[in-house]
């Protein structure tokens, strides 16, 4: 198993290319899902978030209103603490489950995380992948896909510079263009990642 972190920011794309990764073979662990996953209703992670935050917070379906939590703690920073000290252990104990279920595999594992390098899972990967995006691309993206301005902004305030993303980085993902021009460099890590594999030892995924 080739363990490979692949991280950016808000709107910069990476849920895209982990999606081409996985057209080529790639097995993907998502970490956003699991968080969602870790404040399901009926879940410990839920009862602690709403105990935390109050019953506003939950949606007329009866799970957590992601959008509402979100406009309270990304102008919080303590209540932001609050929540990802719920959340984040739950998301290690899946990643855990995620890479120990494939590991002694031929499997090239990409592990999809906006947190990779503040939780310090960068640590673990073999490989450090950084989508990268202008500020003005990812605010307009996000705002384009429903989100308000005033959110992604307060948000995009919180995250990791992509300068200081950069530094850890293996390989940088230019995705400030278009999908033609993502394309052929998802291609050319993928070809990069099955060449580290066959050098570290791990048999090519035929999938």
């Amino acid at each position: 198993m080739l363990l490979v972190g692949l991280t950016g920011g808000i709107g910069a794309g990476k849920s895209t290319v982990a999606r081409m990764l996985a057209e080529r073979g790639a097995v993907i662990l998502d970490a956003d899902a699991f968080a969602r996953d870790a404040v399901r209703a009926g879940t410990p992670g839920f009862e602690r978030v709403v105990a935390r935050f109050g019953r506003e917070v939950v949606g007329p379906d009866g799970e957590l209103d992601r959008a509402k939590l979100a406009s309270i703690v990304f102008r919080d920073p303590e209540a932001l603490r609050d929540l990802e000290a719920i959340v984040h252990p739950e998301v290690r104990r899946m990643i855990d489950e995620g890479v120990v279920a494939n590991a002694g595999t031929d499997r090239i594992v990409v592990l999809v995380n906006p947190l990779l390098i503040e939780m310090g899972t960068h640590r673990d990967c073999d490989v450090v992948v950084v989508v990268a995006a202008s500020a003005a691309t990812q605010e307009e993206r996000s705002v384009a896909r429903g989100m308000d301005r005033d959110d992604v902004r307060a948000r995009m305030a919180v995250q990791m510079p992509l300068e200081e993303r950069a530094r850890r980085a293996d390989v940088i993902i230019d995705n400030d263009g278009s999908l033609d021009e993502l394309e052929p460099q998802v291609e050319r890590l993928w070809s990069e990642l099955r060449a580290r594999a066959s050098e570290a030892g791990v048999p090519e995924d035929r999938s």
